[in-house]
């Protein structure tokens, strides 16, 4: 499967951004779907993840209560709700699938889209 992010983009701290996640060459519903981030400098951080039917998701502790994760495996798209943004939620932005395993771990998601820039200013 091929993974491509869209969404990103510069908006003020307090503003909310919606990223998307379309696949092609095959389906996601197989799929555990999940975000990572990497900001300048940093590895790369756990951001949230939804299981194959969407009722199981996780957030990173950083994210909760402000993102929200979510997927319409008929239009084969993960959405990552981003809301009242911070400066430190600055970063590339990743989405990833992975058939089974711990969906909070980088490794073991095979298949990784090619990343949105967020930018949050002060």
């Amino acid at each position: 499967v091929q993974l491509q992010a869209s969404g990103g983009g510069l908006v003020q701290t307090g503003g909310s951004l919606r990223l998307s996640c379309a696949a092609s060459e095959g389906t996601i519903s197989t799929y555990i779907m999940g975000w990572f981030r990497q900001a300048p400098g940093k590895e790369h951080e756990f951001v949230s993840a939804i299981s194959q039917t969407g009722e199981i998701t996780y957030y990173g502790d950083s994210v909760k209560g402000r993102f929200t994760i979510s997927r319409d495996n008929a239009e084969n798209t993960v959405y990552l709700q981003m809301n009242s943004l911070k400066p430190e939620d600055t970063a590339n932005y990743y989405c990833a699938a992975r058939y089974s395993g711990s969906y909070l771990a980088i490794g073991g998601y095979e298949y990784w889209g090619q990343g949105t820039q967020v930018t949050v200013s002060s």
